[in-house]
């Protein structure tokens, strides 16, 4: 999270009226004496950074990424989308993925970035490859066990949601990480979620090969299972339904996130 962004987004709101007086309760700007959610400040009020006249569009990313920081709410990323899709919003792309990249290397990350990398950008056929170069990809020949903490969380959290990218786009990264035992617990989960996702891809025979790289406790969940509905040449949860019932002995898993 960037600290200086996100008090400037406190600022912002102060502004117009809004401020935090509690866990997830707001003061309304509009109703004074009226108290909201955390979630109704995101809808309210992003959409209104992209109109600020005071600002240039560089300042006015900057500001909604502050407001994500602040809030962490998943409508604030979709409102930077939105205005990143919006030619007339002038927004810099590279701007946009720096934004994500370092709130991905931060000590601590939202819940929404994660989320919003998962299911707007990962999962749309249009965007997966672009987006997961742009997080991860490029820099997968710096995932190494010696690599700075910042990029290793940075692979760590992408991979962990990757089940929806093409596998020949995520297999050099999840390869290289499976040399890290730093990052061996997120290989696994985004293995299990290409398995499970419903959007979710990969290669049965090479994801074998690579959970048998991975240092991970025998009793791990949902890790007997998965070796066994791979070894059995099943690539998807939801082109074989009943093949995850029989490997656990019971009725299907939900899906794991």
């Amino acid at each position: 999270m960037d600290g200086a962004a996100r008090e400037d987004a406190r600022r912002w709101l102060a502004e117009e009226g809004v401020t935090r007086v509690g866990a997830d309760e707001w003061t309304d700007g509009e109703h004074p004496g009226r108290r909201i959610t955390t979630v109704d400040v995101a809808v309210r009020w992003t959409d209104q950074v992209f109109v600020d006249e005071r600002l240039d569009p560089a300042g006015r990313l900057r500001l909604a990424f502050g407001l994500l920081d602040l809030l962490d709410v998943y409508w604030v990323t979709a409102e930077i989308g939105f205005a990143l899709a919006d030619p007339e919003a002038g927004l810099s792309g590279q701007a946009f993925w720096d934004g994500y990249r370092q709130r991905l290397e931060a000590p601590e990350v939202g819940e929404a970035v994660t989320y919003s990398l998962w299911v707007d950008w990962f999962e749309d056929a249009r965007t997966s490859a672009d987006a997961f170069g742009e997080v991860l990809g490029r820099d997968v020949g710096g995932l190494r066990a010696d690599a700075p903490e910042p990029l290793l969380r940075r692979g760590g959290r992408v991979l962990e949601v990757s089940g929806p990218v093409p596998w020949p786009v995520k297999e050099p990264a999840l390869r290289a990480a499976a040399g890290v035992p730093a990052l061996h617990r997120q290989v696994f989960r985004g293995l299990l979620n290409g398995y499970h996702s419903v959007y979710g891809d990969l290669e049965p025979s090479a994801a074998l090969t690579l959970l048998a790289e991975l240092d991970l406790p025998p009793d791990t969940e949902h890790l007997a299972p998965l070796r066994r509905v791979l070894t059995a040449g099943h690539a998807h949860h939801h082109r074989s339904p009943d093949a995850w019932a029989a490997a656990t002995g019971h009725g299907p898993a939900d899906r794991p996130v």
